[in-house]
């Protein structure tokens, strides 16, 4: 079914990446439930909503698509929703919830007319080679920002001074998980991963007795506030009756859209095309075939619907996980990796408090040594030609430094307009490129005006 050999993999590498990847994103379990509930959510509807929505969309991903990518709602799309659209927007996160599901249904329309696929087809080489090398500081990255080894000390970006536990076990792992990958151990990084946790049980760091914050029953009690709530008078009726407000609705809708998709393609550019999950093969039949023939059309498919089912059970944005990479890097190559991914997030369910006990000391390390695989995107870039250089910039470096995939595209396209347009080359942008690239700034110039 998933044609395991044909893609030069077998079922016990499956099996490990697809655990690798869900240690590597379940502390999306505990965070998300914990973000969403300060706009007056309830704690365990949030948790089951972020969990079912996990299942589905990675379900639909491995056996739809037959790609080894999980979903989950996306971090930074979650505080978007509650910190701008509730707090500074003053929307109840009924309507946010609302704008979420529109944003998955227009996600949907866009996927099914091949637009996001062209946008793909559409980005130049250098800056897919630029946007696959970010990804990968973006990803080692947030490995360093989970344990808090890098920070800010009084607005200065640091280093962390080594004194506690946790930066202890970091580093511990972080050695272990580079010899054992320079060293060519199978499963390195699970391996890693489930020792370092070992090891952060007399440090105090891995708790197996914690109690969850809700049992599985409260839990499945509390849904009920938030499934379905956006197709009551509170929900997407409400968007609507107040017409001064609808520029405001429109503007977040574009917002969410614009940045689920980003994040998604940078997602798949960055990490699909070196590992060879979407081969050059597979794009001919992108560009070429009729309907869903390719893995690139299922995938993105698979991701839109996911967004929608999500907003429906009481979440935001579902998006396809950068720490998808870990288990890619673990070497899954099918739907099948997808698959122990949502079997693993269906248990977590019912046994919140073991998968919360993996301390983000012991995930962190794989973040960081699978960032560091992805750079070899990066020998693509002519860097000695400004022209490439600067928006390759953008794209890859500064996704990191701004915290985000689809604004490091975004300066990305800028800056390669603003290139080709002064070298007089203006004709060699693809339309789609202008037209994103508009988008992008008339997406800045909104948010700007809304915030003053």
């Amino acid at each position: 079914m998933f044609k395991l050999k044909e893609n030069g993999t077998k079922f016990s590498t499956e099996l490990l990446a697809g655990l690798t990847t869900f240690f590597a994103m379940a502390y999306i379990i505990a965070v998300n439930p914990s973000i969403l509930a300060q706009s007056g959510m309830e704690w365990g509807a949030v948790f089951l909503a972020t969990i079912i929505s996990a299942v589905i969309g990675t379900l639909v991903m491995g056996l739809v698509a037959n790609v080894p990518y999980a979903q989950a709602p996306g971090m930074g799309l979650n505080a978007f929703f509650v910190y701008t659209v509730c707090f500074t927007f003053g929307f109840t996160w009924q309507q946010a919830l609302a704008m979420v599901f529109i944003c998955g249904i227009i996600n949907i329309l866009v996927t099914v007319t091949k637009i996001r696929k062209h946008i793909i087809k559409a980005i130049p080489k250098s800056l897919q080679s630029a946007i696959g090398g970010g990804i990968g500081i973006f990803v080692a990255y947030i490995g360093f920002l989970n344990v808090g080894f890098v920070g800010f000390d009084s607005g200065v970006p640091a280093m962390a001074t080594l004194n506690s536990p946790t930066l202890w076990l970091f580093v511990i792992g972080l050695v272990m998980i580079v010899i054992l990958n320079i060293l060519k151990v199978k499963g390195a990084i699970l391996i890693s991963i489930i020792a370092t946790t070992l090891i952060g049980i007399p440090l105090g760091l891995t708790n197996f007795n914690a109690e969850s914050t809700v049992s599985f029953t409260e839990a499945a009690q509390s849904l009920t506030t938030t499934f379905g709530v956006i197709f009551t008078e509170a929900g997407i009726p409400s968007l609507f009756t107040d017409l001064t407000k609808l520029p405001l609705v429109l503007i977040t809708i574009f917002s969410f859209s614009l940045t689920d998709t980003f994040d998604t393609i940078g997602t798949f550019i960055g990490t699909g095309r070196r590992s060879g999950i979407f081969s050059a093969e597979d794009e001919k039949a992108m560009e070429t075939g009729k309907g869903f023939k390719s893995k690139m059309d299922k995938a993105l498919f698979a991701d839109a619907i996911a967004t929608s089912v999500g907003a429906i059970f009481g979440t935001s944005n579902t998006t396809t996980f950068v720490e998808s990479a870990a288990g890619i890097g673990a070497g899954g190559r099918t739907g099948l990796t997808s698959v122990v991914v949502a079997i693993c997030f269906a248990i977590s369910a019912f046994a919140a408090s073991f998968v919360s006990a993996i301390p983000s000391a012991a995930t962190a390390p794989a973040l960081v040594i699978v960032g560091i695989m992805m750079l070899a995107a990066f020998k693509e870039i002519e860097w000695t030609e400004l022209e490439e250089a600067v928006p390759a910039f953008f794209a890859g470096i500064f996704m990191a430094l701004c915290y985000s995939i689809s604004y490091g595209i975004a300066t990305g396209f800028i800056f390669y307009v603003i290139v080709k347009c002064f070298k007089g080359q203006a004709k060699q942008i693809h339309p789609i490129v202008w037209v994103t690239s508009f988008l992008f700034i008339l997406n800045f110039v909104l948010l700007a005006v809304i915030s003053n």
